[in-house]
Formats: C-alpha cells, structure tokens, sequence
C-alpha cells in the first residue's frame, strides 16, 4: 500500500490516531489528520519496536500497529487456519509461556501451531480442557502460576545450546544468502554516477554470489533467496519462509543503503530484538561477528549492530542478521562497494564471522585474524 505520510487525511489516518492514543503516544484522537503530532508519535512507535524509523505508516509499520491495539486477555486467542491471529497479546502470550517452561518458538506474536500444543499442554497440566485456545480460564490459570525457568529466556537458551552442540566444522551446515531488493522494478537504492548507473540489487547479487562460492567451498550447504533476474520482488516474510523450509542453520542479508546526505556512510548489522531488551543471543552474536570483522577487514565506518523486529529477522527460525554494506549515495562508500576487489574484502569478513560463529566461545579468534583462505585449504586436505 502507499504509505500514509503527513498532511493525509481520511478513515485510515483515523484509525492510526485512535491505534496511538490508545498507546497514550498522543494526547487525543482528533482532528482527523496526519499531523506533526501524529509524525512524531509515529517515530517514537517505531522506534520503540525495533521498525525503520522515518515517520512514515507503510505495510509493516501498519501490520505492528494493528498488533499493538490488542493486550493480553482482551480476546481470546485460538489457532485459526489459515489465518493466524497475530497481536502484542499473542506476543506477550509467548513469553509468558516461555517463562513457565512451555515452548512457544520465537515468541513472533503469531498464535500458529506451536503456541497452540504450547498452551494445551499448560492446559492439561493445570487441569483445563487442552484446546489450545486462551479464554478467561486459561488466562486466569497463566495470572496464579509464577515462572519455573531462571538464569536466562528459555527460547534463547535452547537456541544457543543447540548452536553450540552443532559443533565447530562448517561441513554440511546449511546457510542462506538473502540479496536484498531484485524482481520486477525493485531496485533498491540507484545512483547515477557519470556514465553509469549503479544499482543496489545487482551489487549485493554480486557479492552474494562471491560469498556462496566461498561458503561451499569450505563445506557449507549454501542457498540464494533470488537470482539475477527474479520475476517479482520478494516480502520479507517470503524470504523468512524459503529460509525455514530450508531447514537453513544460519541466514545472512545483505544490502546497501542511501540517504539524502552524501556525507551518511558506513556499515550497520541487525538483528533481531524488541525495544524492550528481548533479543535473539546468537544472532545478537552473529551480528557482532559480522560487524567487527567488516569494520577491521576493510576500514568501513562503524555504525553498529541494532536490534530490530522486520518481518526476515523476526519470522526465520534460525539465527538471521540483515548487513547494510555501505551508503551508495556516499561517494566515499561507492567508490569502494563499485571495486570488485573491495567486494571480496567484505566476502571474506563474512566468511570468518561465520566460521567464528561456530567456535566455542572459549576457543574464539581476535577478530581479523582467521585468514580465510585456510578453511578451503583445510576442507581439501580432509577431501
């Protein structure tokens, strides 16, 4: 949909002021305009869900503001096919059911399967009906009984144990390389420059494309979300699907960035986290990996790693970090992504935080110093 901006008025903007107010991030549900106020608000709710930040009301800004009405216990919560209820009352479902033992996934705010046998399952325990459904009696059972898990979120514990029981050898994992933007007219950022037009969706084809050379060459299964020329863009969400039915270990997006300022440049990782302290801690990990090792291979501007809740990093069930590898609109940073030689820097960055994911922590690297070239060297000698 055309995102809803300020100075728009009409049914859909009164929605957004009623959604707001009732988030007490503004003081009044009238008039029916998108004004500053409005802007504002909208900023801070963004911001305070992990979402892109720019003012703006486009599909997934919309899809969590629709899910911020809902608090836990004003509806009941069933799982409905195919159609999933999804809600910050779902959500906060998950994680309160987390917190009990019982587990729910990656507490994504979607009432799917998983919650469903979750909640039956404290149902039976407690003495309910195990339908799998969260009316008044299952919501006051949830309120009597306290936690049973300490020392950390079980969902995160569980997702680290299992990374660490997988061993440190990249043979036979299975990893997704997400090019961002392709298909249709979904270029992603373009710049004129000079004669030639430079684009995105080809750059990071490009180096995905180096990466999954590099990735199978050192033993790992490697699959590309898209190819040169896909036919129509994919939805995060999509590409979230393709990496679960893969059974994929790790996924790694990559992009560039623009902005109006030439002078914005620089390299970012994100992973997934709430504005209120949730994150995943493996791929907080991954994204610190990817960060340091770009930042000290290639001398890039450090713009930090960033928890955030976009549809691939919260839907996948693996670790997923998204890379912004650069500013095109920063002639600094272009003059760098256009060299192929430059590119391959950044592959290698890539290459050696993945191959420190699996470390033990206790047998982990300085960052800059596994030289790349060894890991396919390593896999010929067992070959």
């Amino acid at each position: 949909m055309r995102s809803i901006r300020r100075g728009d008025t009409g049914p859909a903007v009164s929605e957004i002021r009623s959604i707001l107010a009732g988030l007490e991030l503004i003081s009044s549900d009238e008039p029916d305009v998108f004004d500053e106020a409005v802007e504002d608000a909208v900023r801070a709710f963004q911001q305070g869900r992990g979402l892109g930040v720019d003012g703006l009301v486009g599909d997934e800004t919309w899809g969590a503001l629709d899910a911020a009405r809902w608090r836990l216990g004003s509806r009941t919560l069933f799982h409905s096919v195919p159609d999933a209820l999804v809600g910050e009352d779902v959500r906060a479902l998950q994680e309160r059911l987390l917190e009990m033992g019982y587990d729910t996934g990656r507490p994504d705010a979607i009432y799917g399967s998983r919650t469903a046998r979750a909640v039956a399952q404290f149902q039976r325990e407690v003495g309910l009906a195990p339908d799998g459904s969260c009316g008044p009696q299952t919501m006051k059972a949830l309120r009597r009984l306290g936690r049973k898990v300490v020392g950390g979120r079980p969902q995160w514990l569980r997702e680290a144990e299992a990374f660490r029981q997988s061993g440190p050898n990249l043979v036979g994992k299975t990893i997704v390389i997400d090019p961002g933007h392709g298909g249709g007219d979904d270029t992603g950022v373009v710049v004129p420059d000079g004669p030639l037009r430079w684009n995105e969706a080809d750059l990071v084809f490009d180096l995905a494309t180096r990466l999954e050379g590099r990735l199978a060459a050192a033993g790992m299964r490697v699959h590309l979300t898209r190819g040169p020329s896909p036919t129509a863009p994919m939805s995060g969400a999509e590409r979230a699907a393709l990496a679960n039915s893969l059974g994929a270990d790790l996924l790694i997006s990559l992009h560039l960035d623009g902005q109006d300022s030439e002078t914005a440049q620089g390299v970012a990782t994100y992973h997934y986290g709430t504005g209120n302290g949730l994150s995943s801690t493996v791929g907080e990990r991954l994204a610190a990996l990817v960060q340091r090792e770009i930042v000290v291979r290639t001398g890039m501007h450090d713009c930090r790693t960033h928890a955030k809740t976009w549809d691939l990093l919260r839907l996948t069930r693996m670790p997923t970090v998204r890379v912004d590898l650069g500013y095109l609109t920063s002639p600094h940073d272009r003059e760098h992504l256009i060299d192929p030689a430059f590119r391959e820097q950044i592959v290698e960055a890539l290459l050696a935080a993945v191959q420190r994911m699996y470390f033990p922590v206790e047998r982990d690297v300085p960052t800059g110093s596994i030289d790349v070239r060894q890991l396919r060297l390593a896999l010929a000698d067992r070959a």
